[in-house]
């Protein structure tokens, strides 16, 4: 053996080629069978996609494709009529002055008196006052199911309430969040009816589920200094979890209640639908009655409350963040919606 094939630990040059090839074998056979393995999850997949269609046409996907093939130009044609969408029900004025198509919301933008009007009249037979009320569903909800998902949210942390305690609380959580929303307003009928105020109730009973949980999780990441410190004050028990527990979450708390806030907004159009008041209820029916023209008007009044009411929330949620948009202002933050490097992500 030469000596440019020892090496400092005793071996040869051989040696550790043998080692190399051997480790660089087993990296290709495991890569092998990984790319096997997500290679047959992918065929899993697709084949229970394929008889779970089957399964839900009762027939054959071939046929299934057939019938939805056959029904193609009905739904272009329904397409079409959404294209043009139709404001006459937007506010009364738009509705007594039988202005049609986006002439009812221009009237009514020029008459800005007649949209307390139609608030006022609490009709959901007009756009205006059907988003209203959508939106007091989801806000009165919020703020009714807020005071119950904090205490749950509380005492089921385990540094709050001791094992297996808490989960009393963590189980009740987890029920009302199994439960959702749509079932909860159907739960209520006994009580407030298929109402805006069943509505209502249905959004509490669901944020404290929700809400309550993130409320939780928050507090198993809090840091254990602060608690230590309180404690050894002399703090009794809820001081300990007032000032060292729940200062550290209070931001926190109230940037997941205007998340929630944004969830509650969607989930109050959505149980109009079935009937419980708002601007969901007016979609509904006119889809019922196939005035599509008419429904586009409600679904284009439906987008401009989600964004709005996100838009808000999340520049509220960002003033709870200092480090975070500074000295960006809501006025700011919507002028940067008509610049185009803001979209493309040219100008930061």
């Amino acid at each position: 053996m030469s000596e440019d094939d020892a090496r400092p630990d005793g071996g040869t040059a051989t040696d550790t080629e043998t080692r190399v090839a051997e480790t660089l074998g087993r990296i290709e056979r495991r890569t092998l069978f990984r790319r096997i393995g997500l290679l047959a999850l992918l065929s899993v997949v697709l084949l229970a996609a394929y008889f779970g269609m089957g399964y839900l046409a009762g027939s054959s996907v071939n046929r299934l494709f057939r019938d939805l093939s056959s029904q193609m130009p009905v739904f272009i044609d329904s397409v079409r009529q959404f294209l043009s969408p139709n404001f006459v029900d937007f506010t009364v004025y738009s509705q007594e002055s039988e202005a049609t198509g986006w002439g009812g919301l221009v009237a009514s933008l020029t008459h800005p008196g007649t949209f307390v009007e139609t608030v006022l009249t609490g009709s959901d037979s007009y756009i205006i006052s059907g988003a209203v009320v959508s939106i007091i569903i989801g806000f009165t909800g919020t703020v009714l199911g807020f005071p119950l998902a904090l205490l749950f949210g509380v005492l089921g942390s385990e540094r709050v309430t001791p094992f297996p305690f808490n989960f009393i609380f963590r189980g009740t959580m987890s029920t009302i969040r199994a439960v959702p929303a749509l079932v909860w307003v159907l739960i209520y009928i006994p009580l407030a009816s298929i109402s805006p105020i069943g509505a209502m109730l249905a959004v509490a009973t669901d944020t404290v589920g929700n809400l309550g949980r993130l409320f939780t999780d928050e507090l198993e990441e809090i840091e254990e200094g602060p608690i230590e410190a309180i404690r050894s004050t002399g703090a009794n028990r809820p001081q300990v979890i007032s000032f060292g527990m729940l200062s550290q979450v209070s931001s926190s708390f109230i940037a997941w209640t205007l998340y929630i806030l944004e969830i509650n907004t969607r989930i109050a159009i959505s149980l109009g639908v079935v009937g419980a008041g708002g601007i969901g209820q007016y979609l509904d029916l006119k889809l019922r009655f196939l005035a599509f023209d008419k429904a586009v008007a409600a679904l284009f009044m439906v987008v401009v409350i989600v964004l709005t009411v996100e838009l808000t929330s999340s520049r509220l949620r960002a003033r709870l963040r200092p480090s975070e948009h500074e000295t960006k202002s809501l006025v700011e933050s919507i002028r940067d919606l008509a610049n185009p490097s803001k979209w493309l992500g040219t100008n930061v």
